[in-house]
């Protein structure tokens, strides 16, 4: 160790090892202050313990410039920065079991001087869509969980690593960090792409955690679509807002390296479904346009005289049905109205294109036994037909009427959602795919 100047402000210190048989204050510092390192198998990397170590010696040195070597250990390891939010609480069994490595390059090596830098760079641009597709990607693949390793794609297999993935950084981040990538947003602000983070100031690698925000998956806000890395495998799945556990303390942030391109006109969100009340007769949005274009990308141009454009056309219904009868659909699967299925193929270019030859798609094969779905847009608050009678006596008839105290009848009510609810989850069914709104595989095995 050198300094140029005992009494000067600007101290020069070379990166030492400790003497393991030194007894003197600054060793002793030194050598504790590499114990409290992270070991390599729970994510510790050569690149962090070495400035930990500089941490250690500089604050040693500075104790015994002031006379008490051993005073600076206990300053030696500084405590994390406050987490955004409110003092965690809830049932430690509860927590997300999701440790998380240090902030690291890809593959594990050991990131540039500028990782390390505040304020932070972001990356290239990238869109709402590609971060949701990338997630997508890692959920596909069942990209197992860990914390010390790294996926074929150079980035760490924990929480904080996948969405440094989808954003496109150049390192994998913590939770800690990844908010220097972005800014603090509210929570009706919140669209596909965005993050939630809960930082524990208790256990910042064991108990904090993040999820990408993939769109609101009820009308009233209370659950969303979270894709996230957690034990065993990445997952998509519904989640109640904003968390299973720790919820008051999840904070949203929006990544500020998104393109100026991540929405399409009118504010409409490129990957989140709008709900099949956007679609059909009458219909006249941004959610139309959105639409066709992207049947058209995927074979369906034949089917458009002009447009596509925001009011709804038997062309959009046709192109709809041609795409649908593409994936294999039939029947009420097959019905020229875009669902969640649809819609989530379209926007990530997921399943067949429509083949060539355009015209008229074929029409679907005659329906025996039950009968065929009606779509979706015919259920739901607001909605009066005789559908919902149909749906509501064969749910009485399959054992599932006890939500109703009077009816079941032509409005959509209440009692109707629950014992829809019910049936899926006999199905074994659960998040989103019981949400208590028919869709053709609920209403197919209800009349089978």
């Amino acid at each position: 160790m050198t300094l140029t100047d005992p009494l000067s402000p600007l101290m020069v210190f070379d990166d030492v090892e400790p003497a393991e048989d030194c007894i003197c204050g600054g060793c002793n510092a030194r050598r504790r202050a590499r114990l409290h390192a992270a070991p390599v198998h729970e994510g510790g990397h050569a690149a962090a313990r070495s400035v930990r170590r500089r941490a250690a010696v500089l604050v040693a040195a500075v104790g015994t410039a002031i006379g008490g070597g051993a005073a600076a250990v206990g300053s030696a390891t500084a405590a994390p920065a406050p987490a955004p939010g409110p003092t965690p609480g809830g049932n430690s069994a509860n927590r997300s079991q999701t440790p998380q490595g240090e902030v690291s390059g890809l593959y594990g090596q050991a990131p540039g001087a500028r990782t390390f830098a505040a304020p932070r760079t972001a990356a290239a641009p990238v869109t709402r869509a590609q971060i949701i597709q990338r997630a997508q990607t890692w959920v596909d693949q069942g990209v197992p969980y860990s914390m010390s390793r790294y996926w074929t794609d150079g980035y760490r297999q924990d929480c904080s690593g996948f969405v440094s993935m989808a954003w496109g950084l150049g390192s994998s981040q913590t939770t800690w960090t990844l908010p220097d990538y972005a800014e603090r947003i509210g929570r009706n602000d919140l669209q596909p792409g965005d993050i939630l983070i809960y930082n524990n100031p208790a256990s910042p690698q064991a108990g904090s955690h993040v999820t990408i925000f993939g769109g609101w998956a009820d009308s009233s806000r209370t659950k969303y679509i979270a894709y996230e890395q957690t034990g065993p495998s990445a997952k998509k799945r519904s989640t109640p807002y904003a968390y299973w556990s720790n919820s008051g303390s999840y904070v949203p942030y929006r990544y500020t390296g998104l393109s100026s391109g991540s929405n399409d006109g009118g504010g409409t969100s490129t990957t989140a479904f709008p709900g099949a009340d956007r679609f059909g007769p009458g219909a006249d949005n941004a959610y139309v346009t959105k639409l066709g274009r992207m049947l058209v990308q995927r074979g369906g141009g034949p089917f458009y005289s002009t447009g596509p454009g925001p009011r709804w056309s038997e062309a959009d219904r046709r192109a709809t049905q041609a795409f649908q009868q593409a994936q294999g659909w039939r029947g009420g699967e097959a019905d020229g109205i875009p669902g969640k299925a649809t819609w989530d193929y379209l926007v990530m270019g997921k399943g067949h294109d429509i083949g060539p030859g355009g015209g008229t798609p074929p029409p679907p094969p005659p329906t025996t036994g039950s009968p065929a779905f009606p779509g979706a847009q015919y259920f739901g608050p607001g909605r009066s037909n005789d559908h919902i009678r149909r749906l509501g006596e064969q749910l009485v008839r399959k054992g599932f009427g006890s939500s109703y105290g009077v009816g079941p009848g032509p409005r959509w009510t209440e009692s109707d959602r629950r014992a829809v609810q019910a049936f899926q989850q006999a199905q074994g069914w659960r998040g989103g795919e019981a949400d208590g709104y028919p869709g053709p595989d609920t209403w197919r095995r209800l009349f089978s």
